[in-house]
C-alpha cells in the first residue's frame, strides 16, 4: 500500500522508472519551448526587417539615380510636357496625365462590371453555372499581360476604330460639357483604348475578391430579410454591401494598384506619344510605364536615364500614395463599424 501510494495511483511514472526526476524533465521542456518562441520570434522579426531594408533601398536607389534629373528641373519636371531626347529637355506631365487617365477609366469600367459579376455568382446563379463560371473569371485573372496587348493591338483596336468610337463620336461627342473627351479621328489605339484593356484585365481581380467577401455574409441574415418579402437588391444592398464593404474596397483598390503598374498591355494600345493633343480620349497617349518600357534599353547613361528613373520614382510614390489612402479608408471603416457595435 506505501509503494502504490509513493508511486502514484496507477503506478510508477516513466520519469522515476527512468531515474530521472520530473522536475528536471518540466525545465528541459519549458527551456526547449522557450528557445523554439525565441528562434521563431527573431526569424519573423528579421523576415519584416529584411522587407524594409529592400524597401528603403529600391526608394534610396531610385532616389540616387534620379538626382540628376530632380537637381536640373527639380518641381518644373512634373509641371512639364515636353519630352526631348536629343536636347535633353523632359517632362513628366505627359507620362503621369496618361497613367492617371487610363487607371481611372479602367476602374469607372471595371468597378460596375465586377460588382454584378460577383453579384449574380454568389445570389443568382444556378449551381450548374456558379463553378464553370467561377473558374473562367480566374482563368482570365492569370492571362500574361502581354496576351492582352497583342490582342488589344490586333483585334481589339481595329474593332474599336471601325465600329466604336464613329459612334461614341456621335452621341457622347456632341455633348456640351464632356463632349471633348470623345472628339477625335477614329484611331483605335489611344488613352481610352489604353483604359478599356485595362478594365478587362483587372476585372477578375476584382470579382475574385467581391466574389470571396461576398460569401463570408452569414446565411442567416441574407434568409431573414429574404424571410420578411425582401428583394435580392435588398438584401445585397442592405446586408451584404454593408458587412462586406471594407473587403469590398480592398478589392476596388488592388485591382486599382494592378491598372496603376500595368506596362506591355498598355504599351501596345496607347500609342506611345509623348504629347497632350487636347483632352480628347481618342488621342495616342503615353504612360510611365510604357515610357520606360519603350525607352530604357535606348536610353543614353546621364540626363536621359536619370529622367526616366525619376519617371519611376514617381509611380512608386503614385502608388504608395493611393495604397496608403486606401489603407487609411479601410482602417476608418473598420473603427466606425467597432464603434456602432
Amino acid at each position: 500500500m506505501n509503494q502504490s501510494t509513493e508511486a502514484g495511483t496507477f503506478g510508477p511514472s516513466v520519469a522515476e522508472a527512468a531515474g530521472t526526476p520530473p522536475s528536471a524533465l518540466i525545465g528541459r521542456s519549458h527551456a526547449r519551448g522557450r528557445f523554439g518562441d525565441a528562434l521563431f520570434f527573431n526569424l519573423t522579426r528579421a523576415f519584416a526587417v529584411v522587407t524594409l531594408v529592400l524597401l528603403v533601398g529600391i526608394v534610396a536607389s531610385l532616389t540616387w539615380s534620379a538626382w540628376p534629373s530632380i537637381t536640373t528641373f527639380g518641381f518644373g519636371f512634373l509641371t512639364s510636357s515636353e519630352w526631348n531626347p536629343p536636347a535633353e529637355q523632359f517632362g513628366a506631365l505627359v507620362p503621369m496625365y496618361g497613367t492617371l487617365v487610363t487607371s481611372l477609366i479602367a476602374l469607372v469600367i471595371a468597378l460596375p462590371i465586377s460588382f454584378g459579376i460577383a453579384l449574380f455568382l454568389t445570389e443568382l446563379s444556378p449551381a450548374w453555372l456558379r463553378r464553370p463560371l467561377g473558374i473562367a473569371i480566374e482563368l482570365l485573372a492569370g492571362i500574361p499581360s502581354i496576351v492582352y496587348g497583342i490582342w488589344g493591338l490586333l483585334v481589339f483596336a481595329p474593332i474599336f476604330a471601325e465600329h466604336v468610337q464613329p459612334w461614341i463620336g456621335k452621341t457622347l461627342g456632341q455633348l456640351p460639357v464632356v463632349g471633348g473627351l470623345f472628339s477625335g479621328p477614329a484611331l483605335g489605339i489611344g488613352i481610352l483604348a489604353a483604359g478599356i484593356i485595362l478594365a478587362i484585365m483587372i476585372i477578375p481581380f476584382i470579382t475574385s475578391v467581391m466574389r470571396d467577401v461576398f460569401e463570408t455574409t452569414p446565411p442567416l441574415l441574407k434568409e431573414s430579410v429574404y424571410g420578411l418579402g425582401g428583394t435580392t437588391w435588398e438584401v445585397v444592398w442592405n446586408v451584404v454591401l454593408p458587412h462586406t464593404r471594407v473587403g469590398v474596397i480592398g478589392g476596388v483598390m488592388l485591382g486599382l494598384g494592378r491598372a496603376l503598374g500595368e506596362t506591355m498591355a498598355v504599351t501596345f494600345v496607347i500609342g506611345n506619344a509623348s504629347l497632350l493633343s487636347g483632352v480628347s480620349l481618342f488621342m495616342p497617349g503615353n504612360s510611365i510605364t510604357s515610357a520606360l518600357a519603350n525607352e530604357f534599353a535606348e536610353a543614353t547613361p546621364g540626363l536621359y536615364t536619370s529622367a526616366l528613373v525619376e519617371l519611376g520614382l514617381i509611380l512608386f510614390v503614385i502608388t504608395f500614395v493611393v495604397l496608403s489612402l486606401s489603407k487609411l479608408l479601410l482602417t476608418s471603416l473598420q473603427r466606425s463599424e467597432g464603434a456602432r457595435s
